[in-house]
């Protein structure tokens, strides 16, 4: 990378909150996320120079647009602050990383703060999954499926299982460990459900056909949540540094990125890739992107990753896609316990989408978050032990935008 961008801090709020049945807004969220995330870095809101949102379909759940409006809203001292407002899909939030990081990369400013929300538990299932399915191509597929995602992450399960064949055993197991990992996240929003014994499994009675070969263990959440994160260049952390006692090196940074994205139409990605070695490869280009840039020859040189889970098979596909295993062979780092939080490689220590939770466009920021709290050894009980470099992979439809990052301390 030309430069390193630095992460100040940051907060999110609690995942297993419903926001309409406390009788709160979608600005309600917003203030508590970037009143925390201010507090916990430990700056002046008029320090920020500049404000990036992401954010997927405010405009249908909560009937909101020009949410970054809100920051001058909340703060009179940000009144005049630029912003703008990042859609694509699940990615919305690491979208606006992006755009931040550019922004502090061509010296227009100092410091960033990057607020991802979303407010979705304010309708019914079946008119979330409505809005939620405006991601995918609209006229041209999923369009008679009751739950358009569910039915898409199934044809993609069905296409590994073609290609390389899947036992279900292990996409059970990712959605059993990350609930695990998630008991231990004060903000997971399942952190205090109860699961009965043979609910990882393929009882139709406990773990109930939502789609073809997904059922409702392998889902991720409908959640209520925003996180908020403090980016800053060079020069900024130097000063912050200085004057908090801190060695710039102990400051959590992103080291390096990635960005692709591909035809919106799931069978268009899956016909390009039909004599290729992995589904997506634009997902592998990804990761490998900010791996590379980071300076890191292979992935288990860092010590592991909050990746997209929207369903257990994205997990599933993260794993070989990364370079954990060969294509194909993701069951093996499952069935190894590679992944688990006391594995070699632990994956979504945080409980991931499935676990924590997944408001959508938060997730990307959240994903950040973590894994700056693991390099600063802030994780408390979802902590890895010794963790110095992480990496993320945030997926937008069906994989149609990834982006990825690589967030570590030290040199």
């Amino acid at each position: 990378m030309s430069q390193p961008i630095y992460i100040l801090g940051g907060a999110q709020t609690d995942f297993a909150r419903n926001w309409a049945r406390e009788d709160l807004q979608i600005y309600d969220m917003f203030a508590e996320a970037l009143r925390s995330g201010i507090h916990n870095a430990g700056i002046e809101p008029s320090e920020i120079d500049v404000g990036h949102v992401g954010n997927f379909v405010g405009d249908l759940f909560a009937g909101q647009g020009l949410i970054g409006g809100f920051f001058g809203q909340l703060y009179p001292e940000l009144a005049s602050l630029p912003t703008s407002r990042h859609e694509a899909a699940c990615a919305s939030g690491s979208i606006a990383i992006l755009s931040a990081m550019r922004d502090i990369e061509a010296g227009h400013y100092n410091v960033a703060c990057v607020l991802g929300l979303e407010l979705m538990r304010n309708v019914n299932g079946q008119t979330g999954a409505e809005y939620l399915g405006a991601a995918r191509w609209i006229g041209h597929e999923a369009d008679n499926a009751d739950f358009p995602w569910p039915h898409m992450f199934d044809r993609i399960t069905r296409e590994y299982d073609k290609r390389y064949g899947i036992n279900s055993e292990h996409l059970n197991t990712i959605a059993e460990i990350n609930f695990c990992n998630a008991k231990q996240n004060p903000y997971a929003q399942s952190r205090e459900w109860h699961f009965p014994e043979g609910c990882f499994s393929n009882n139709d009675k406990l773990n109930p056909v939502i789609d073809g070969a997904v059922r409702k263990m392998d889902c991720g959440q409908i959640t209520d949540g925003a996180a908020c994160i403090i980016l800053a260049s060079k020069s900024a952390a130097k000063d912050y540094a200085a004057r908090n006692g801190l060695s710039l090196a102990d400051i959590p940074r992103i080291k390096g990125w990635g960005h692709h994205s591909a035809p919106i139409l799931l069978e268009t990605k899956l016909q390009l890739s039909a004599d290729q070695p992995l589904l997506f490869p634009h997902a592998k280009a990804t990761l490998d992107d900010a791996r590379q840039r980071a300076g890191f020859k292979a992935l288990t040189d860092l010590d592991g990753m909050e990746t997209h889970d929207c369903f257990t098979v994205t997990e599933y596909m993260a794993i070989d896609h990364s370079g954990l295993t060969a294509p194909g062979e993701s069951w093996k780092a499952i069935e190894e316990g590679r992944i688990a939080k006391d594995g070699s490689f632990p994956i979504n220590a945080s409980g991931g989408l499935i676990g924590l939770g997944h408001p959508v466009g938060a997730t990307g920021v959240r994903m950040v978050l973590d894994c700056a709290n693991q390099v600063s050894g802030q994780a408390g009980g979802c902590q890895i032990a010794d963790a110095e470099n992480m990496i993320t992979f945030n997926v937008g439809g069906s994989t149609t935008t990834c982006v990825s990052f690589v967030v570590g301390v030290g040199s």
